[in-house]
């Protein structure tokens, strides 16, 4: 199909690790001097990312091809889901949204068209990279998903790829869903599978090697890897599943307390990954009133379906909670869907989101929006006004809503052609659509020192850069990757298997 030579990674189910490992691959196979791109066919994700040109991919892919060195593309992921619901999703084809669709509607009806999109861009990427990292999704064994299925094995029959298959030691249960999920496959696709990794190990490796042993005894299918648990490593995740990995607690061992509400939709919550970065600052999601306490910061995050989440809001009795917080001066930033949220209502005629036509919003802004059938994906540079500071930012803008104001208020950033979003005089404030704006080092060390300004602290000045850290992280990820799986052997596997399918 071209000159690219393609590895798919495939796990026993969501979250294993697929992602990271591809992530980690893609740097690796890059510093041996291989051209390499990732490639997801279908991904469900609400964290978006934005190419270079204007259009939405699911955020991994467009992480992967960072660590890669590239430019991402929509060929990187051709085809995004995007749930707006739990029976419904907004499919983004091309990085643009093509239709809102139920599961069985998309199942039965858009199949062929998704095995068509896919094999154009598998293609594209196959004549122009020397290696092409595949990330499946899920477990490629749900019987009941196989005959239609967009994503594992039918993907891995497109590429002519052989298969990794991982799975996470830290769940429990390793050897069991990793023999199960080889005894389920159908023969031939089981035959694309050259070995398995182990994830997420902790402890002594040695105590794991009567397992090894027996897993490779039993099922003829080499472990080509135990790649250990690695913490705080700056990567962004896809999923909003590792969220039930963070506290809803306050440490109190950190001075600034930052808490996120956890929207049942939230989306693009990679927006808070500087913050956990910063020594002083310590980050927690929070879904329930009595979890939310007196928060230095609140940050209400994007959302897929706003309306919806703003009811949540207000029957769970977050919404005056966050009410009082304000009356309490509480810094209180809204991002996309949470600046939304801020305003006196929204609103969704055409119900692009909800089937839920308006609600009311915090009130915090005199501000209402309107949700409309045009989607913006733009990236975008301003300055961002705080206090009498103005900043140098660049960020992007995903949104169906547009907003507007019912009185006048103080603009956020000025874009090069408009202003954009709002910021109280006394800086309590802040809404606005930029995703990304705490990835900006001087306005994130500004913005944090005014926090510690107010309870009386020090300021900290020059905090560490943000996509530095960011950088070492892929590297870091790579390094331990490469120390903990066989890769010459992975290599040779590869070659053979190209060579015996031809």
């Amino acid at each position: 199909m071209g000159k690219a030579v393609p590895l798919m990674i495939q796990g026993t189910h969501s979250d294993a690790g697929k992602s990271a490992l591809v992530t980690a691959l893609c740097r690796i196979f890059v510093q041996d001097g291989f051209k390499t791109a990732p490639f997801k066919s279908q991904n469900m994700a609400l964290n978006s990312y934005i190419t270079f040109d204007g259009k939405e991919i699911g955020r991994a892919q467009g992480v992967q091809a960072e660590a890669a060195g590239i430019l991402a593309t929509t060929d990187m992921n051709p085809i995004l889901i995007k749930p707006s619901s739990s029976c419904e999703s907004q499919i983004v084809v091309h990085g643009k949204p093509f239709k809102k669709m139920k599961a069985g509607e998309y199942r039965q009806d858009f199949f062929q068209q998704g095995l068509t999109l896919i094999r154009d861009s598998f293609e594209k990427l196959s004549v122009r990279y020397d290696r092409i990292v595949i990330e499946g999704a899920g477990s490629p064994a749900e019987i009941n998903l196989n005959d239609r299925e967009l994503v594992n094995m039918r993907v891995a029959q497109i590429a002519n790829a052989p298969v990794i298959l991982v799975g996470d030691i830290e769940k429990g249960g390793v050897f069991a869903s990793l023999v199960g999920t080889l005894q389920l496959l159908e023969p031939e696709d089981r035959n694309r599978v050259i070995g398995v990794i182990i994830n997420k190990f902790r402890g002594d490796v040695s105590l794991l090697q009567p397992g090894l042993t027996w897993f490779e005894e039993y099922t003829v299918v080499p472990i080509l890897g135990v790649v250990p648990f690695i913490d705080n490593l700056l990567i962004e995740a896809e999923d909003s599943v590792v969220l039930n990995n963070y506290t809803s607690k306050f440490d109190a061992s950190k001075e600034i307390d930052i808490a996120v509400i956890r929207h049942p939709l939230i989306s693009n919550f990679t927006d808070i990954d500087p913050l956990f970065a910063e020594k002083d600052c310590h980050v927690r999601f929070v879904k329930a009133v009595e979890d939310l306490g007196e928060p230095d910061l609140l940050i209400l995050p994007g959302s897929k379906n706003t309306i919806e989440d703003m009811m949540v809001l207000h029957s769970t009795g977050l919404a005056n909670r966050i009410l009082d917080l304000a009356q309490k001066d509480t810094m209180i930033v809204g991002i996309c869907g949470g600046y939304q949220m801020l305003g006196n209502r929204i609103e969704d005629p055409y119900e692009v989101e909800s089937s839920h036509k308006s609600v009311e919003g915090l009130g915090l802004i005199p501000m209402q929006t309107s949700m409309t059938t045009h989607k913006t994906t733009v990236h975008s540079v301003g300055m961002a006004r705080f206090g009498e500071e103005s900043i140098l930012v660049a960020g992007y803008e995903i949104h169906m809503g547009e907003s507007s104001f019912e009185e006048e208020c103080d603009h956020f950033v000025q874009l090069a052609d408009r202003r954009e979003g709002t910021i109280t005089k006394d800086k309590q404030i802040i809404g606005t659509y930029f995703h990304g704006i705490f990835n900006n080092d001087l306005f994130r060390e500004v913005f944090l020192n005014e926090i510690r300004l107010k309870k009386g602290l020090e300021p900290i000045k020059n905090r560490a850069s943000f996509s530095q850290k960011r950088e070492e992280g892929f590297d870091v990820l790579a390094k331990v990757v490469r120390e903990n799986i066989q890769l010459d052997r992975i290599n040779k596997l590869i070659t053979d298997f190209q060579k015996e399918s031809k």
